[in-house]
């Protein structure tokens, strides 16, 4: 059994606070969606999980079984057992998905001997075509076939909890019933946690989720059941939004997830 607890989470760029005191805890086995309007804060919430340059965390803490994640770099926290699905996928040239995958099994202890199997076992269950896993990460996919793709590499490795920034922006029906499938059986199989940000309950059809949380203003306003996301359907955000007028809250919007830090 695993556990990601955040606790009083805030953070800011620029001077600029965009989460104001997130409590989420999320353990193996559970599926929690986050919803909200746009800048709500929902991706910055991801980013400063996984240690994303630029951030800069002022209160709260992040602990994976108790170990303190904002003491680590973004590689550490991976191999200590978090993932992030990006909401863009981040295009590698020259390093192959199989090379990367073979360096994150030597990186945890595993051996790599068997990674070519498994990507290709996991491409089977999810209808993605083998030929794409010799290409350059992520180069010349489509949107669909690189949500796909982060879904492989998640099934390859295993983490405890995986964050899914926007996993079905892009896909079609067909791509978002195949990847949804798989990481809700990875929370059976593999007792995977999960923390999914999305805008719409289309993807909890089959990513069925525990808890489902809205976010406004860098707060998260309400909790509750599944039922949750489907009076969102019909009654949208009015209600939680509060008086005051919207803000973009995430300056950095679609910057890479890579880049150096803002100065």
């Amino acid at each position: 059994m695993s556990t990601l607890e955040i606790r009083n989470l805030h953070a800011s760029i620029g001077g600029t606070e965009i989460l104001r005191g997130i409590d989420l805890t999320i353990s193996s086995g559970e599926v929690h969606a986050i919803m909200g309007p746009n800048g709500s804060g929902k991706s910055t919430l991801s980013h400063v999980v996984m240690g994303r340059p630029g951030y800069t965390v002022t209160a709260g803490s992040i602990t994976l079984d108790g170990v303190d994640m904002l003491s680590l770099a973004p590689w550490e926290r991976a191999k200590a057992g978090l993932f992030l699905a990006m909401q863009y996928p981040t295009e590698v040239p020259g390093v192959s998905l199989q090379s990367a995958m073979a360096e994150a099994f030597r990186a945890s202890g595993r051996e790599s001997d068997s990674v070519v199997a498994a990507l290709e076992a996991e491409a089977d269950r999810i209808g993605f075509e083998r030929k794409f896993l010799e290409r350059p990460l992520n180069v010349d996919l489509s949107g669909g076939e690189k949500k796909r793709n982060e879904t492989i590499q998640l099934g390859v490795l295993g983490p405890k909890i995986a964050i899914l920034d926007e996993l079905d922006s892009g896909l079609d029906v067909d791509a978002l019933h195949d990847c949804s499938t798989r990481i809700e059986a990875m929370t059976t199989e593999d007792n995977l946690g999960v923390l999914a940000i999305t805008h719409y309950n289309r993807l909890l059809k089959q990513l069925r989720a525990d808890r489902v949380h809205i976010m406004v203003k860098g707060r998260i306003v309400a909790s509750g059941g599944p039922e949750l996301a489907a009076e969102l359907e019909v009654d949208g955000y009015a209600r939680f939004q509060g008086s005051d007028d919207p803000s973009r809250l995430d300056p950095l919007g679609d910057v890479d997830p890579f880049a150096d830090p803002l100065v």
